[in-house]
């Protein structure tokens, strides 16, 4: 996948309730930062830890994460500068092996995310990725 589009609904736990549906996932907390633009690519980094504290988690109470893959080196960096376990990382493939599709790919992201946590039976997930000039985004996210 290299070029696409793609929408997610987001709704109010009240109308979900009022409709009768059960929601996918729960959104816990999202979070922006930004690092230095010479260092583009690390804007996850501050990002994860902002959302994390958000939420009131920590690392090792992530079931799973969906990080954004601009390359091999940026998506390592990460990794390694949050502890992130890399058999928890990306368990179905990164945008290295997906594609990325930039009017989809937080998308992409966050669908991958939310059902690899269903299917292993996971509670908790971050799904977070970076902006150029060195930003980042991410999302905590509770099945």
């Amino acid at each position: 996948i290299h070029d696409g589009a793609a929408a997610l609904a987001v709704v109010a736990q009240s109308v979900m309730e009022e409709l009768g549906l059960r929601p996918l996932a729960r959104i816990v907390a999202t979070a922006v930062a930004g690092v230095d633009p010479s260092c583009m690519g690390l804007g996850p980094v501050p990002a994860t830890r902002k959302v994390l504290e958000r939420a009131g988690l920590t690392v090792g109470q992530l079931d799973l994460t969906e990080l954004n893959e601009a390359f091999a080196a940026q998506a390592i960096a990460c990794i390694r500068e949050l502890e992130l376990d890399p058999a928890k990382v990306n368990v179905y493939g990164g945008a290295i092996a997906l594609g990325h599709p930039l009017g989809a790919s937080g998308a992409r992201i966050l669908t991958t995310l939310v059902h690899a946590l269903r299917r292993t039976g996971g509670r908790y997930g971050l799904a977070t990725m970076c902006i150029g000039v060195g930003q980042g985004i991410a999302m905590v996210v509770e099945t």
